[in-house]
């Protein structure tokens, strides 16, 4: 079987150096330099994802995703604004938002969005991240994290990558999915993802999370990512010791996700 992420990888390196071209990395330092200040209230101290997941009493990071390499459209008129904000008036404790063009129909321009109609809550800048370039695309957007994919990375890139990400500012959530990745638990991360779906196939299973969460810090903020669909399943994984739950398709695929959030809560 094509292993997917492979594929995805190859071409986000690519569309990197089409980025550079257009906006040089000088260039792009300077803009985050410059516009500091305005984008310090989203992505400070006082936007911790980290912090609002371990507070959280339900932990939802609700994602806005309107496609994706197998499933298709999910929601192809979603509009990032209004999904963003209802998300936030529903009661999500954080958003992910996908800025991957090509495989998940998203953009940086819809972290602004969300930005620019009032979302305060923390923001996942959620991407396939392989150069630092990123890390300042996501910070000039109003991020206040990133996400880091340890099947990725070789582990000294993703060290590097996490002091760089620090040092603007962004929290990190480091992505595992199998034995292997937890060679980079050392690295401490500020939040801890088991995904619940291989990326080289797109198959989900929540059991993931189970059968790996022990394999985590006791103290870690722990992150579990896909495959939740039922309150039962948020219950059952915050009583061993996970903190925060993404989900996206379990909304995004409903007329309305910010309702659908809201009633999801409620059976929480």
């Amino acid at each position: 079987m094509k292993d997917i992420l492979e594929e995805i990888v190859a071409h986000k390196r690519q569309e990197i150096e089409e980025f550079k071209k257009i906006v040089t990395p000088a260039n792009l330092y300077n803009m985050v330099e410059q516009k500091m200040t305005e984008i310090e209230k989203f992505a400070g101290p006082d936007s911790s994802m980290r912090k609002a997941l371990m507070e959280s009493k339900t932990g939802i990071i609700s994602e806005f995703k309107r496609k994706s390499p197998s499933k298709g459209w999910i929601h192809r008129d979603a509009k990032p604004a209004e999904v963003a904000i209802a998300y936030q008036n529903n009661g999500a404790a954080a958003l992910s938002i996908l800025t991957d063009m090509k495989y998940f129909g998203g953009d940086d321009e819809f972290v602004r969005q969300a930005r620019a109609v009032g979302v305060t809550i923390p923001i996942l800048y959620k991407n396939f991240i392989v150069d630092e370039y990123q890390l300042f695309q996501a910070r000039l957007c109003g991020a206040s994290a990133v996400l880091l994919i340890a099947a990725d990375l070789k582990k000294d890139e993703c060290k590097t990558l996490l002091h760089t990400a620090h040092e603007l500012g962004l929290e990190v959530l480091l992505e595992m999915h199998q034995k292997r990745d937890f060679d980079y638990v050392d690295l401490e991360p500020d939040m801890y993802g088991i995904n619940n779906r291989h990326l080289g196939t797109f198959h989900t299973d929540v059991k993931n999370s189970f059968q790996l969460v022990k394999r985590l810090p006791d103290q870690a903020c722990k992150v579990s990512e896909s495959g939740i669909h039922d309150a039962e399943t948020v219950r059952r994984l915050r009583e061993i010791g996970f903190n925060g739950f993404l989900m996206g398709e379990c909304f995004m695929k409903e007329a309305d996700p910010g309702k659908a959030l809201g009633e999801f809560i409620s059976q929480c």
